[in-house]
């Protein structure tokens, strides 16, 4: 077992977040209430991992105009800070959740990252490698890192035998797949971006994650409110939660990835794993914002999902 973990945030952003009624598409919308913090894939999934217990660096670039709040995060948590600091703003992300549990994504392109600064950033991220053995990759690249640059980061951690648990989405998904990282955490949509064609069914979606995720450990497909369906050895097993009471479903895929991470690490049995980052992400999607409030209704939730085998079934 290990407590060990690197999270990696390439592009975070502020993440300004409104609740609203309904969202009126080319008129005024009312929020009623609002909250900005420090995110971005990784930074969420390293809040994650500290409320269960991991001791977690943090890296990727970060603007140096308004780092503030992320000190001030990584400093409450007790991260240790390894963001190499670049020019500029770190980006600010609207997230709007409407009543129906419906959420509009605008995502800004972040900062332009310099390659004195991308040198910085390599020279210090295989000086972790060293010390550790778990490294998460998550969200978009910012201006100035190549899908290419980043899938050699993965082939690199890969060769030096570390698990990579790599969740982006788009050119960077497929570019890093092709690095072969440990475990990709697609779902439904980013897996049908992958193959180019909508997937319609559960069969469907099995057979383009086995296409796409050839040399890939660990395939985790996040199916929203249907649960999450893990590929290994050959094998596909589901986890089902029951019906939650949705208020934001922002940091829900981040708090599955975190989960998943913290059972490896723990050594627990592959259907515990699945069970505890199931329940730990269904619980996500019933507060604003990512972290675990009570490790107790965690473990209650795990009793009550579901975890069965599933066979390749043909279109």
């Amino acid at each position: 077992m290990t407590n060990k973990v690197v999270t990696i945030t390439l592009n975070p952003a502020l993440d300004l977040t409104g609740s609203l009624e309904s969202l009126n598409v080319g008129n005024v919308s009312l929020v009623s209430n609002s909250s900005l913090h420090a995110a971005g894939k990784g930074v969420n999934v390293a809040q994650v991992l500290r409320d269960l217990g991991a001791e977690v660096t943090v890296t990727g670039f970060l603007g140096r105009d308004n780092q503030e709040m992320f000190c001030q995060l990584f400093d409450s948590i007790g991260v240790t800070d390894k963001f190499v600091r670049v020019q500029g703003a770190t980006r600010i992300n609207v997230k709007l959740v409407e009543n129906s549990g419906s959420v509009s994504d605008i995502n800004f392109p972040g900062v332009k990252v310099s390659t004195q600064e991308i040198e910085k950033f390599e020279k210090q991220l295989f000086e972790l490698a060293d010390t550790h053995e778990y490294f998460v990759l998550a969200g978009s690249l910012p201006q100035g890192i190549s899908v290419q640059m980043c899938a050699s980061w993965i082939e690199k951690l890969n060769k030096l035998g570390k698990k990579v648990l790599f969740d982006s989405s788009r050119e960077a998904l497929s570019a890093g797949i092709k690095a072969c990282p440990w475990l990709i955490k697609p779902n439904d949509d980013e897996l049908s971006y992958l193959v180019n064609e909508p997937l319609t069914s559960l069969s469907m979606i099995q057979q383009a994650a086995i296409k796409v995720s050839e040399g890939v450990d660990n395939t985790v497909v996040s199916l929203g409110s249907e649960g999450v369906m893990w590929y290994c050895n050959g094998e596909w097993t589901k986890a089902s939660p029951p019906t939650m009471k949705v208020v934001s479903t922002v940091g829900a895929g981040d708090t599955l990835v975190a989960g998943l991470c913290w059972g490896h690490m723990q050594s627990m049995d592959k259907n515990q794993i699945l069970s505890f980052a199931t329940a730990l992400s269904a619980l996500a999607v019933e507060q604003i914002g990512v972290g675990i409030q009570d490790i107790n209704t965690v473990t209650q939730l795990q009793e009550k999902i579901t975890v069965t085998s599933l066979n390749l079934t043909k279109r």
